[in-house]
């Protein structure tokens, strides 16, 4: 007696079918998993034989063989059990084998055959609209994720009891519906704004600029300073996520198993704040099969890294790459995966270890040698991928006592989206790395050269910041860059010499220290 039932893995973001040929002959009861799997499968033996018989059928007492096809690529995960069990029941006439043509069936099953949600259903219900499949049975949870994608008739089950008389015919349930673009438009949200900030308007108008060309930031500041308060609000002025973005963003996060319960969705950007004791392989994403990491689950938002220096020098290198390329390739002995890390940096840091080196309200107990080596953590080349250097200055009593309130998020971000709208005219057919360029700050020399040509006077203030103010050689192009935004945000064609001063502004940690 044999059943074949389709099911489906992950594999990084993305899914492949697995095949469960399940195979009982009349020998000594045995039951045994073959097709590489891992110990969580290996394991579904016995909630498969509990979920059968308390869902009050019968587990036949035959040799039981079942092969999770392609055979030569591992599977691990709970969600095989819903199909071993149904696979079981095929064999053994309890379910009508004609009915599974066209289902993945995806679900783990509890001991009294209920059903708990499982990870990566969005992208396996993108892979089975791709084969063209009839549809999906998983849990009730993962169903309004599944159905975000169109042409499939995804069934929400609760346990496996209802799993079989469904496929028997027993039971209606409806397909779950789900108006995609009615939930994407609908929960635009934040609980946070800009508004609640007081004072720091030179640090506002660096985080528009940062938003506007999607400039990597850092901010230095003593403890107090509303530096973390500000990046918390960086993702209310980016531009509200495209439903492409979304629905990647989704699939990441699904696949991690962080999606929250109840949402189908991930509709604002993310903002992830590791602790700074975050290892290389928590930042980047790792594990015996990797899982991504923080700066894949940033994908098309935040990332915030707060006390900069205190995190490991080693761990902070690893960023370096995902950072010039937008995608982390990890890879291991059995199988090497790529994620996606399309995001923004922002950073906050001290200026010295007691915080208070610069202000002018608080005595500074730091040698200068001691300052140095706390600088010095953060190394030139991840430095060199930060556009904008930015000072927040302690907050004064009249700013945080008065009753006046900053811009909007909304009406920021307005201005962010105009800005945004020229460049991605700019750069409509250009692509960097393989992937299409969105903002200035994807620009290579190529196109510095193209879009960034300045005039005279110009050229003379980059000459004196270059020469007098002591700024580095790697500056130049970054100031070029964000002069290029500046620009974009004044509406103007070309980089005027008010533009390029903004931008030498923006650049404090190569003026005042030396890396």
């Amino acid at each position: 007696m044999l059943s074949q039932i389709l099911s489906a893995t992950t594999f990084g973001i993305d899914a492949y079918m697995v095949e469960v040929e399940t195979h009982l002959e009349g020998a000594a009861p045995y039951f045994i998993t073959v097709g590489l799997p891992d110990g969580a499968v290996k394991e579904s033996k016995e909630r498969v034989n509990a979920a059968i018989k308390n869902s009050g059928f019968q587990f036949p007492l035959k040799r039981i063989t079942i092969n999770l096809a392609p055979a030569d690529i591992r599977k691990e995960g709970s969600a095989f059990d819903l199909p071993i069990a149904i696979g079981i029941l095929a064999a053994s006439g309890q379910v009508q084998s004609d009915k599974l043509d066209g289902f993945v069936i995806l679900g783990e099953l509890s001991l009294d055959g209920s059903l708990r949600p499982i990870t990566g259903a969005l992208s396996i219900s993108v892979k089975a609209q791709s084969e063209k499949l009839r549809g999906l049975i998983l849990p009730v949870e993962n169903a309004g994720e599944a159905a975000m994608t169109s042409g499939l008739d995804v069934y929400g089950v609760r346990s496996l009891q209802e799993a079989v008389a469904l496929l028997n015919g027993e039971l209606h349930i409806a397909p779950t519906q789900v108006d995609v673009n009615t939930l994407f438009e609908s929960n635009h949200r934040h609980v946070i704004d800009f508004v609640d900030v007081k004072g720091q308007e030179h640090a506002k108008r660096a985080l528009e600029i940062a938003a506007a060309g999607g400039h990597n930031i850092i901010m230095i500041g003593p403890p107090g300073s509303g530096k973390t308060m500000l990046a918390k609000r960086l993702p209310t002025i980016l531009p509200n996520l495209t439903l492409e973005e979304s629905l990647e963003t989704t699939k990441i996060h699904s696949v991690a198993g962080l999606l929250e319960k109840n949402e189908a969705l991930i509709t604002t950007r993310p903002y992830r704040s590791p602790h700074h004791t975050i290892s290389d392989a928590g930042l980047i994403g790792g594990g015996h099969v990797p899982k991504p990491g923080e700066v894949s689950l940033a994908h098309h938002g935040v990332l915030f890294l707060d006390e900069l220096p205190e995190f490991k020098k080693n761990v902070l290198e690893v960023m370096r790459q995902p950072l010039e390329d937008g995608k982390v390739t990890i890879s291991r002995a059995e199988v090497s995966l790529t994620y996606p890390a399309n995001f923004m940096l922002a950073c906050a840091m001290n200026p010295c270890p007691c915080g208070y080196h610069g202000d002018p309200n608080n005595a500074c107990s730091c040698a200068q040698p001691l300052i140095q080596r706390y600088m010095s953590r953060v190394s030139g080349p991840l430095l060199d991928r930060i556009d904008i250097h930015i000072e927040c200055p302690a907050i004064k009593y009249n700013e945080l006592a008065g009753e006046a309130s900053g811009e909007k998020s909304s009406v920021i971000r307005e201005r962010v989206m105009k800005a945004r709208k020229i460049q991605i005219e700019r750069f409509k057919k250009i692509s960097v790395h393989g992937r299409r360029m969105f903002s200035n700050a994807d620009m290579e020399s190529q196109e510095i050269r193209q879009f960034c040509k300045i005039d005279e006077r110009s050229a003379e203030l980059m000459k004196m910041a270059i020469t007098k103010l002591g700024l580095s050689a790697r500056a130049y192009d970054r100031i070029l860059k964000v002069a290029r935004t500046i620009a974009d945000c004044a509406s103007s064609e070309s980089i005027r010499p008010e533009h390029i001063s903004e931008a030498i502004q923006y650049r404090s940690l190569d003026r005042t220290f030396a890396f």
